[in-house]
C-alpha cells in the first residue's frame, strides 16, 4: 500500500465536501442514505439507474451522493461517518483491515467484476502484441490502487516486467494522465473511460487491449460499509442492495441506447455518443455485475493481483470481510 493511502486511512477526519448531491426525492417515509463513490464514472452504471429508474425510491430510500475523489479520501469518509455506504475497490476494505480497525468495512453488494481500464497506443497498429511494450515508455496508474496492480498483474502474465523492461512513470495525478499523454509524455497508456474513447476520437491514442478482459475476473467496486453500520441498519441495507440488484438487472435486459438515456443525467459534460460508446465497450466485455454476490473466487484473484503487485502483507478472510445475506436475499425476492 502506499504511502498516501496508509497516512489517510489512518488521519481520519471528521467530514468530507460533498461535491455533488443527487437525490431521488423525498418522502416522509423514505429513509436517508448517504453514498460516498470513488469517482463519477460510467463504469458504475448501475449506480445511476437505480437513481434514475426510481429503484432506490421504490425501496423507500432517498439517496444522497457525492464524489469522494480517490479510494483513501472515499474510505476516510466512510470511517469518519461522513458517509455510510461507499462505492470503491474492494481492496480498500483490505486495507482498512491490515491495520487492525476494530469496526470492520464489509462489502455487502458488487457493482464492477472487472478491471475497467484500457491500454491505449499513441501509434495504431495494425496488429498489437503484448511484447510491444518492452523498452516503451508506460504511463500508469497510481501505486497501490487497482488499476495500477490489474495493470502490473496483466503485464507480467505477458511476460513483461514492469519494473525492468518499461520505462514507468506512476507519479502523474490521475486526473492529470489524460493531458499528460495528450501532450506527449509516454509511449503507452493505462486509462479509463470515457478518456479512453476520447482520445481515439481526437486521433491522439488507440485502445489495443483491455485490462479487465487480460486481469479476469474480480470485486473490482463494491458498495461496503462499516460493520457497526450494518449491525444497526440491516434493514436499510437490504432495501439499498433490492434497488442495486433491480438496477443490474435493468442494465443486463436494457439495450445501449436505453441504458445511455438513464445516465446521461450524471454525465452533463460528456457528449452523448461518447457515454453511449464506453457504455457498450464495457457491456460488451461484461464489466458490470450480473447480481450483487461478491464470489469467493474473484475475491481470491482480487488478493493474488495484490500480492503481485507486492501490496498485500497477509490475505484477507474471505469471510471476515464479505457478507453476502443481503445479496442473496434480494435474488430472492426480486427474482432471476
Amino acid at each position: 500500500m502506499g504511502k498516501t493511502m496508509k497516512t489517510l486511512l489512518l488521519a481520519i477526519v471528521a467530514a468530507v465536501p460533498v461535491v455533488l448531491a443527487a437525490c431521488t426525492g423525498s418522502a416522509t417515509d423514505q429513509t436517508k442514505i448517504r453514498i460516498g463513490e470513488v469517482t463519477r464514472s460510467i463504469f458504475y452504471a448501475p449506480q445511476y439507474v437505480a437513481i434514475s429508474q426510481g429503484f432506490f425510491k421504490e425501496e423507500g430510500l432517498t439517496v444522497e451522493l457525492s464524489t469522494t475523489a480517490g479510494g483513501d479520501k472515499t474510505m476516510t469518509a466512510l470511517l469518519s461517518g461522513a458517509i455510510d455506504v461507499a462505492l470503491v475497490g474492494s481492496e480498500t476494505s483490505i486495507y482498512v483491515n491490515q491495520q487492525g480497525s476494530d469496526d470492520p468495512v464489509i462489502n455487502f453488494a458488487q457493482v464492477t467484476q472487472s478491471d475497467g481500464t484500457f491500454l491505449v497506443s499513441r501509434k495504431k497498429l495494425d496488429k498489437f502484441d503484448w511484447s510491444m511494450l518492452k523498452g516503451s515508455t508506460f504511463l500508469g496508474q497510481r501505486k497501490g490502487g487497482m488499476p495500477q496492480m490489474a495493470g502490473e498483474f496483466t503485464l507480467k502474465k505477458k511476460g513483461i516486467d514492469p519494473q525492468k523492461d518499461l520505462k514507468l512513470i506512476q507519479n502523474v495525478d490521475f486526473a492529470n494522465i489524460p493531458a499528460a499523454f495528450s501532450s506527449g509524455t509516454g509511449d503507452y497508456v493505462q486509462m479509463f473511460e470515457p478518456q479512453a474513447t476520447l482520445i481515439e476520437k481526437e486521433g491522439k491514442g488507440f485502445v489495443v487491449a483491455s485490462f479487465g478482459v487480460e486481469s479476469g475476473q474480480l470485486p473490482y467496486t463494491v458498495f461496503m460499509s462499516k460493520k457497526s453500520f450494518i449491525e444497526r441498519n440491516p434493514k436499510t441495507i437490504q432495501k439499498f442492495t433490492n434497488a442495486v440488484y433491480k438496477a443490474q438487472r435493468w442494465v443486463a435486459a436494457k439495450p445501449v441506447d436505453e441504458i445511455t438515456d438513464a445516465l446521461t443525467p450524471f454525465f452533463a459534460d460528456t457528449d452523448k455518443e461518447i457515454v453511449k460508446a464506453v457504455v457498450k465497450r464495457y457491456k460488451e466485455q461484461q464489466s458490470f455485475a450480473s447480481d450483487p454476490i461478491v464470489d469467493e473466487k474473484e475475491w481470491n484473484n482480487l488478493q493474488d493481483v495484490m500480492q503481485t503487485a507486492g501490496e498485500l502483507s497477509q490475505r484477507a478472510d474471505y469471510k471476515k470481510l464479505v457478507d453476502n445475506t443481503f445479496a442473496q436475499r434480494a435474488i430472492e425476492a426480486v427474482g432471476k
